[in-house]
């Protein structure tokens, strides 16, 4: 997937909903989990929304290594 590419749309959304989905989709289980759980920790003391950002800004800009 390039960066704008229908994949990352579909990702970027996917983050919106669940942190961490979006990489989940595109198949990067560490910082898919790694997103998921900071947001998830984070949303106990209301900042969980720089991690839920930080997740879809992340999964729309990605561009595989080639």
């Amino acid at each position: 997937m390039s960066q704008g590419s229908a994949g990352n749309v579909i990702s970027a959304l996917a983050s919106f909903f669940i942190p961490g989905l979006g990489q989940l989709l595109q198949g990067r289980l560490l910082i898919a989990l790694l997103q998921f759980f900071l947001a998830a920790l984070l949303w106990l003391i209301w900042l969980g929304w720089i991690i839920h950002i930080w997740s879809i800004l992340d999964a729309a800009l990605w561009t595989p290594r080639r």
